[in-house]
């Protein structure tokens, strides 16, 4: 067992906002006081889930939000007086709370946060660490007196926990999904801390250019994949990483993952055949394929032929993209990514696919 005094990591927020954990870090090195602030439970209406996380200092200084701007001042006033007095607590926001009236949480929701001093580093390292190296991790905090447990429930490891709070754990990462249970050690808040979602697009062609950067707003890190020098260019992809290599050889050296989505838009069945056949083969959650349903009808056929089943050539979405209408590369971009998105916030089974 991972046992610490309250010495809480964070999560990763997307630009603008920052990276809690490495303001956590950052902050221990200059030696400062910090705090974090957790979401741990939402009714009704609220712009943030369980887990979202805000770190602050005693300065004031901030990074991350739990409610889209409606508590974060108050949330932070709080914070002020946590890190002076070690005693974390939990807040509690409501329209039927004065105080939430006076921060702007007058829209029906209401928000449960828990604040505690950040104390020490080890924890927040150690989850920097699990990140660098793609490791899936669980905090697991025991809210009546603060101990936690670091579990890497992917990992065939016997981490100190017991195996029903273990295998809670495993389903808050498939899921990905952060929240209260119930467990032999008491009630405990899983603080879920993925890897970054990732999707690779096979071909550089001119929807991958807008596609890239709308992914990588969204949270995906991204990668194309084309041989073709002068389609897969630093120019034409600026702050893209680009692996200039044939899809067959490549796709099976990146580990597609549960949260991984495959995007084939070259349209030339010698780049994206190739590409399918490693997807349909990986836990891959999304698959997607640009092409008219002539053009798909003529790729399954293909798929076929080289003993591929019905039911797992049924995992590719194509024509790509939801049905809006998508005319320009700039709007099958924005079709691609809401069918994507889809993919992985639809409910479906915690269980990832095997081939």
């Amino acid at each position: 067992m991972s046992q610490e005094a309250p010495a809480p990591g964070g999560a990763p927020e997307p630009p603008p906002s920052g990276d809690v954990l490495e303001a956590l870090a950052r902050w221990r090195r200059e030696g400062r006081g910090a705090a974090l602030a957790t979401v741990l439970r939402t009714w009704g209406s609220s712009p943030r889930q369980p887990g979202s996380q805000l770190a602050t200092n005693d300065l004031r200084e901030f990074v991350g939000s739990v409610s889209g701007g409606c508590v974060e001042g108050a949330v932070i006033e709080e914070a002020g007086e946590v890190i002076a007095s070690g005693a974390a607590r939990t807040l509690e926001f409501g329209v039927s709370d004065e105080d939430a009236w006076a921060v702007g949480l007058a829209c029906g929701g209401r928000v449960a946060i828990y604040v505690e001093k950040v104390t020490g580093g080890d924890l927040v390292e150690r989850l920097l660490a699990d990140r660098a190296q793609g490791r899936a991790a669980v905090v697991a905090t025991r809210l009546a007196d603060g101990v936690r447990w670091l579990l890497h429930p992917l990992d065939a490891v016997d981490e100190g926990a017991s195996a029903e709070l273990r295998e809670s754990a495993r389903r808050a990462v498939l899921s990905d999904a952060s929240g209260l249970v119930e467990a032999p050690e008491g009630e405990l808040f899983l603080r879920v801390y993925n890897p970054p979602l990732r999707m690779v697009l096979v071909g550089a062609v001119h929807i991958s250019q807008i596609l890239a950067p709308m992914a990588a707003l969204a949270g995906f890190d991204v990668t194309v994949v084309d041989p073709r020098g002068a389609f897969a260019s630093d120019a034409r992809f600026p702050g893209v990483r680009l692996l200039r290599g044939w899809p067959g050889e490549v796709l099976p050296t990146l580990t597609l993952d549960h949260r991984t989505a495959v995007v084939t838009l070259s349209h030339d069945p010698k780049l994206d055949d190739p590409a399918l056949e490693a997807a349909l083969g990986s836990e891959a959650f999304y698959v997607g394929a640009l092409g008219s349903r002539r053009t798909h009808g003529r790729r399954v056929q293909r798929l076929r032929e080289r003993g591929f089943a019905d039911d797992r050539i049924a995992r590719i979405h194509a024509p790509v993209g939801l049905d809006i209408g998508a005319v320009s590369p700039a709007e099958i971009a924005v079709s691609v990514l809401a069918e994507v998105v889809e993919g992985l916030r639809a409910p479906r089974s915690a269980e990832p696919v095997v081939s």
